[in-house]
C-alpha cells in the first residue's frame, strides 16, 4: 500500500464493511474488525442499529476504545439490557430476526463457506481426525451464518484463505451454491458479501458464486485474482470502491480510541 495514504488497510476494510450496515437494522457483531465496523456505521450512518453481541449485551456502544471480548466493560457499561448466548444466538439470531451479522473467517471458498475450525492439509474422509492445525472454532459465527437475514464476511485476502473449496464448513455460506441452502433449511439468507483487505465479493444472484464487485485504491483486480486459490470471475459492474471521507475516518477512530485495530 502507498504510504501516502491517510488510512491503513485494516481501516478500509472496517470502513466498506460499515458502509454494508443499515440504519435501523438488528445486528450482531463478533469481537475485533467486525465490531470496529459495526459500531462505525452506528457512529456514522446508521444511529439506530439496535447492536447486540454473542454473549448478550444489548444496545450498548464501545467507551474508551473498542472492548477486548464480547461482554467486557467498555462494551457492557452502557448497555440497555443483558441477556446472554441463549437469548441472543437461540432466539434472536435462529428465529431469523437478526437482520444482519459481520464474521470474520481464517478460510473462505468461492461459495462464501468458511471454515474457523482447522487445517488438515488432505482430505478428511468419513471420520474425523485431528486437524495439523486447530484453529479458534465456530463461536457464535455457525448460529450467525445459519440463521441471520445475511451476514458479511471479513477477511485477509490470501491465497492460502482463499481456496477452491474449504477443508471443513465451520460456518455455511451457500455450501455448493445455487439453491443449496434452500434445500437444506436455513433460516437465514445467506452472505452478502466478503469484504477483504483488498476489495468486496458478492454473490452471482443465480450460481451463488463469489465474483469481485469492487477493488480498494490501493488494489487491482490483477492483484486480487492473483491473491484468490480460485478462477475468480469480475462482475460486469466491477468498480473502485470509493476511499473513506474525512467524516468516516473521524467516525471510525472515534470508535477505535486508542489505535488498537489500525494496523498497515
Amino acid at each position: 500500500m502507498s504510504t501516502d495514504l491517510p488510512y491503513t488497510r485494516q481501516e478500509m476494510m472496517a470502513i466498506a464493511t460499515g458502509r454494508e450496515v443499515r440504519d435501523g437494522e438488528l445486528a450482531i457483531f463478533g469481537v475485533g474488525l467486525s465490531m470496529l465496523a459495526g459500531y462505525f456505521a452506528q457512529a456514522r450512518h446508521a444511529p439506530n442499529v439496535r447492536s447486540i453481541t454473542e454473549g448478550g449485551v444489548f444496545g450498548a456502544t464501545p467507551v474508551g476504545g473498542l472492548p477486548w471480548g464480547i461482554e467486557c466493560n467498555r462494551i457492557s457499561s452502557n448497555a440497555v439490557s443483558f441477556t446472554n448466548a441463549i437469548d441472543a444466538l437461540g432466539f434472536l439470531v435462529a428465529s431469523g430476526r437478526c437482520d444482519v451479522g459481520v464474521i470474520g473467517a481464517a478460510q473462505v471458498d468461492k461459495f462464501g463457506n468458511v471454515n474457523t475450525t482447522g487445517i488438515w492439509g488432505r482430505e478428511i474422509g468419513e471420520h474425523y481426525a485431528p486437524p495439523k492445525t486447530r484453529l479458534t472454532g465456530a463461536g457464535g459465527a455457525n448460529d450467525i451464518a445459519s440463521g441471520a437475514r445475511r451476514f458479511i464476511i471479513m477477511a485477509t485476502h490470501e491465497k492460502k484463505r482463499f481456496v477452491e473449496k474449504v477443508e471443513y464448513i465451520s460456518s455455511p455460506g451457500y455450501l455448493d451454491g445455487g439453491e443449496a441452502r434452500q434445500r437444506y433449511g436455513f433460516i437465514g439468507g445467506g452472505p452478502s458479501a466478503i469484504v477483504t483487505t483488498l476489495g468486496i465479493l458478492r454473490p452471482h444472484p443465480r450460481t451463488k458464486e463469489f465474483e469481485l464487485t469492487a477493488w480498494f485504491p490501493f488494489s487491482s483486480v490483477e492483484e486480487i485474482r492473483a491473491s484468490t486459490g480460485w478462477e475468480l470471475k469480475v462482475s460486469k459492474d466491477a468498480a473502485p470502491a470509493p476511499e473513506p471521507s474525512e467524516a468516516e475516518l473521524s467516525a471510525l477512530r472515534q470508535v477505535d480510541q486508542t489505535g488498537m485495530l489500525r494496523k498497515k
